[in-house]
């Protein structure tokens, strides 16, 4: 139920910006949110399509905290129905307004069950460069979509 407020506010945030500014826009270039107002032009957070590709992407998850402002998305501890024994958790940095592929960091934690409860145990590797080839393919279909939108 936590997840719930936190993606309201997250969707409310661009409308909220832009009431105090005459014009918002994206820059095609680097996806970059610019809000235009009246004392000049100021550009927030982080690259949009990244952002919303990395929303997408762990939607599955669910969210303990995201900040676009700073570019940390932080997801709460996941189990699949497939491996009880097992938790995700993980944590996405957007650290460039531009849309390139070193601009993104995904860490992933894992923990397994045990008698005590749950320890730490070592995430495959391979699991955050998946993640990151994911978020970065679908960041490049909201930009295509977004260049040639179809009418």
């Amino acid at each position: 139920m936590r997840i719930l407020p936190i993606l309201l506010c997250a969707a409310a945030l661009p409308a909220l910006v832009a009431c105090g500014s005459d014009k918002t826009s994206t820059d095609m270039e680097t996806g970059a949110t610019i809000v235009a107002g009246g004392s000049g032009k100021m550009t927030l957070g982080v690259n949009s399509y990244l952002w919303h590709a990395a929303l997408d992407t762990m939607s599955f998850m669910p969210l303990a905290s995201a900040d676009p402002f700073g570019g940390v998305i932080i997801t709460d501890w996941y189990v699949a129905p497939g491996a009880p024994d097992e938790r995700l958790k993980v944590t996405i940095y957007i650290m460039d307004r531009n849309l390139r592929a070193d601009g993104l960091k995904v860490v992933v934690f894992r923990q397994t069950r045990a008698a005590g409860g749950w320890s730490d145990a070592t995430p495959n590797p391979d699991t955050a460069h998946k993640l990151e080839d994911s978020i970065l393919t679908r960041a490049r279909e909201l930009r295509l979509a977004t260049l040639n939108p179809r009418a």
